[in-house]
């Protein structure tokens, strides 16, 4: 379970729960990367939620971190990007 909730226009809270263990992220996503990678045609909760599916086809909710740039993904994991833009 993924669940995006909006703070501000930037920053998001985000809760994962995934077999029974909850965590929960700050997440914070600008204007221009947002417009990068999506043109748009999704909203900013929508990027996140998405963003987060990738992540955790990666790696554990519990090794996510707790508060980051949606843009520093794409230093962990150089095919973010590509991926996010083709499934848009």
């Amino acid at each position: 379970m993924i669940n995006v909730k909006k703070q501000s226009e930037n920053d998001f809270i985000v809760d994962v729960e995934v077999d029974g263990y909850k965590t929960t992220h700050k997440v914070h996503v600008d204007d221009d990367y947002y417009k990068k990678l999506t043109e748009g045609r999704i909203s900013k909760e929508e990027l996140i939620r998405r963003s987060f599916e990738f992540l955790l086809d990666r790696e554990s909710n519990r090794t996510i971190l707790s508060r980051f740039d949606l843009k520093v993904i794409n230093r962990y994991f150089p095919t973010y990007e590509s991926v996010m833009k083709n499934q848009i």
